[in-house]
């Protein structure tokens, strides 16, 4: 590995990112400060944390920033259940971006699995 950019899980990461902050931008005016910042808040730490752990000089720090990032994926898996139920977002639209994190989550628990 190079650098946290020649992760797959890293680049899918930074693109579910954008599709967050894209289907926020639909959300009511009066979540901006409310949902709308929580899910946007919990995304970017997810590419984050992975890059940040790959930047590290131990295994154990890496697989420890993983972990945070794997936090992040099931927080806004349940802020998107939440804005589904308030009918901010789809059930198809949901259905989506679970495919997605899911898929995320895979390869974060391959790639923890990898470093042990």
């Amino acid at each position: 590995m190079k650098t946290h950019k020649d992760l797959d899980v890293w680049k899918k990461a930074i693109s579910f990112v954008s599709d967050i902050y894209k289907i926020t931008e639909s959300f009511p005016d009066s979540e901006l400060f409310g949902l709308t910042n929580q899910i946007r808040r919990a995304s970017v730490p997810i590419p984050s944390n992975i890059a940040e752990g790959a930047a590290r000089t131990s295994l154990k720090e890496f697989n420890q920033f993983l972990s945070i990032a794997l936090g992040s994926i099931a927080e806004i898996e349940t802020q998107l259940i939440i804005a589904m139920n308030l009918q901010f977002i789809s059930t198809e639209k949901h259905k989506e971006l679970t495919v997605k994190i899911d898929d995320i989550r895979k390869m974060l628990i391959g790639l923890k699995k990898s470093l042990q």
